[in-house]
């Protein structure tokens, strides 16, 4: 009885078939949200704008458009509405409110917004709708973009439009785009990486075999490029080992670091290479180097029932089966921790634990995942949280934390608007009698006839061109004396001395007279200009005693209001602190569950390879036991 007793391992396949999955959205490096302004920069001309967009620079994003919006309500932006309205639009999309900046951006098309705004906001909207998974929506947003986008989002939305052609099937269509990428452009590397995996899922394996060997050889300036370098080798190597040129596979896969984020893979695919080409002694060893690194990685998972396939194809089944019983205790250890690490989650470590490691005073889609929590064996979530569902789900829930400390915060300073309003209304209080009696202490009506009296005067002295009208007091004390003189000269005899005394009074007050004239001109601008003074301060004083007596009827009206907004918002807030607690809840379950199904399918896949490796031992017992031994088997060499 012959039985055949190496089985290629389940996850071989799977793990070629995943990584020529690979697209232009894992490709793409992570880039910021683009600022909305024209592609020639100019001066920010509205401060308030300024100040939303020194928090949008920031990254405070909520902080941003709160902001923002409420500028836009007091109409404090006007000098650039439309590229206002762009940015907010923008970051609702980044919250997911795609209905509410769908609604802006129709509205800024509507209104005859410029060309360049009309273009960027349709492919804001298609970036985010695809980032989103709404593919149509994606699709109907890219096909209404004219031809005015900067060049630097013109590149984008190639790379966008082909990211939609692979998620539809049409790989053949998003190669054909891609041509038009150039080489030098900063996304040309992307690009041209995309447009591999493009032509190799569309059939042209030649083509885009050629295009991936092109990035696998390419310099490499900086860890991006490097690790854009090893990932070409890893889906180039695949590609080949699932097309049977395991040679080939083998040049391509051997380019890979050893201590890049591809190593794993490209350890694995380089044994299976050389298993193809009848090698396993050659297998073993990139195999055995696998097997001693982290065994949450599916990679290495499969290089331990790999390394006993091995030494099987060698005839070294006694080695092969203590190979195949150590990766089955490997696999029910790991199947143990799997099982410590979901009851941790469960308990809620995850969660607190991403929180704390990561933490962050905003929330929105920028926000990312940069530190593992503290767990029992936290590597078993690296595959959990490189997965998109899981991102969108824990950004959600930490939306959602956000929002409750949001609300609790105005809860408490809506209590202090409150005591602020109650210390307003006493103040107002005390301080109204005072304001009531210093304005009845004022008699306008009197001053308004002493007013007119001296206006009165005025025009008739300048009507009568009456120089003495406008003497001052020292001038009015000589006119007097003057008078008192001539008066006192008219008794007294025509001597000689009265005579001279009469003349010496005639030439002092023609002197007088003389001079007033002289100063006439000057002195009746200066009264006219006093009782143009005086009517100004009559009507600032009437302006106070109208807002005197209106701020009695609308101070109390204002005080009222504010009060009924601050109950409003308070009953308002109060409802809503429930409801996004109960939201939260849910998503944490939610964001948990995923968690849970993703290590429960490595338990599946644990499983399966523990069956496999049992059944290989299995047969290799039965050959054992079914096969009769001769002295020369006995004598024999093992092969």
């Amino acid at each position: 009885m012959s039985v055949k007793l190496s089985l290629r391992p389940l996850g071989a396949a799977l793990a070629a078939a995943a990584l020529l999955a690979c697209s232009a959205a894992s490709a793409a490096p992570p880039k910021p949200w683009p600022v909305p302004a024209n592609e020639k920069a100019r001066p920010v001309e509205a401060p308030y704008y300024g100040d939303a967009l020194f928090h949008f620079f920031q990254d405070r994003y909520f902080t941003s458009i709160t902001t923002l919006m409420a500028s836009q309500h007091f109409d404090r932006v006007a000098a650039h509405r439309d590229e206002a309205e762009i940015l907010r639009g923008g970051m609702l999309l980044s919250y997911g409110l795609h209905k509410e900046a769908g609604e802006i951006f129709a509205k800024l098309i509507e209104q005859g917004a410029s060309p360049a705004v009309r273009d960027r906001a349709r492919f804001y909207l298609a970036k985010i709708r695809y980032q989103r998974g709404f593919l149509a929506e994606a699709e109907d947003a890219m096909a209404r973009i004219e031809k005015n986008l900067p060049r630097a989002l013109a590149e984008d939305k190639l790379l966008l439009q082909s990211n939609l052609m692979m998620a539809r099937g049409d790989y053949a269509g998003a190669a054909e785009l891609l041509q038009g990428v150039a080489k030098e452009s900063p996304i040309g590397q992307y690009a041209r990486y995309n447009l591999g995996v493009a032509l190799v899922k569309s059939g042209q394996d030649e083509a885009g075999g050629k295009l991936l060997d092109e990035i696998g050889m390419a310099p490499a300036a900086d860890e991006e490029m490097r690790s854009l370098r090893d990932k070409a080798n890893v889906a180039l190597g695949f590609s080949a080992l699932q097309a049977g040129r395991a040679d080939e596979a083998r040049r391509s896969l051997q380019r890979v670091r050893l201590e890049g984020l591809q190593a794993n893979k490209a350890l694995l695919g380089f044994g299976w290479a050389a298993a193809e080409l009848k090698e396993p002694k050659l297998a073993l060893v990139p195999w055995l180097e696998l097997a001693n690194r982290d065994a949450s990685d599916a990679a290495v998972l499969e290089a331990r029932i790999a390394i006993p396939y091995a030494y099987a194809e060698l005839g070294a089944y006694g080695e092969a089966t203590e190979q195949y019983n150590a990766a089955i205790a490997a696999y029910d250890s790991e199947a143990g921790r799997l099982d410590e690490s979901i009851v941790a989650i469960r308990a809620g470590k995850l969660l607190d634990g991403l929180i704390e490691r990561n933490p962050g005073e905003e929330m929105g889609w920028f926000w990312n995942i940069r530190e593992l929590p503290q767990m029992p064996y936290a590597s078993h979530l690296t595959q959990v949280m490189a997965g998109h569902e899981f991102q969108e789900a824990f950004k959600n829930w930490r939306d959602l934390r956000f929002l409750s400390t949001n609300l609790k915060d105005w809860e408490d300073k809506l209590g202090i608007f409150g005591d602020m309003l109650d210390n307003r209304r006493r103040a107002y209080a005390e301080r109204l009698p005072a304001v009531q009696a210093q304005a009845r202490a004022v008699n306008l009506q009197a001053l308004q006839q002493r007013r007119d009296a001296v206006a009165a005067d005025v025009e008739r002295a300048v009507r009568e061109q009456d120089p003495q009208a406008f003497a001052n007091v020292r001038d009015r004390e000589l006119l007097d004396l003057i008078d008192g003189v001539k008066q006192g000269l008219k008794d007294v005899s025509d001597a000689a001395e009265a005579q001279r005394l009469r003349e010496r009074t005639r030439l002092v007050a023609g002197a007088l007279e003389w001079r007033l004239t002289q100063e006439y001109a000057a002195r009746s601008w200066d009264a006219q200009k006093d009782v143009k003074t005086i009517d100004a301060e009559l009507a600032l004083a009437q302006q106070r005693v109208a807002a005197v007596a209106r701020a009695q009827v609308e101070e109390p009206a204002r005080h009222e209001a504010f009060a009924k907004r601050i109950a409003e918002l308070t009953a308002r807030i109060k409802g809503l602190i429930p409801r996004v607690a109960a939201l939260s809840n849910e998503q944490g379950q939610q964001v948990q569950e995923l968690a849970v199904a993703e290590l429960a399918r490595q338990k599946d896949r644990l499983a399966a390879y523990s069956q496999q490796a049992r059944f290989s031992v299995a047969q290799m017992y039965d050959r054992a036991t079914s096969e009769t031994p001769t002295k020369k088997d006995s004598d024999a060499p093992a092969k």
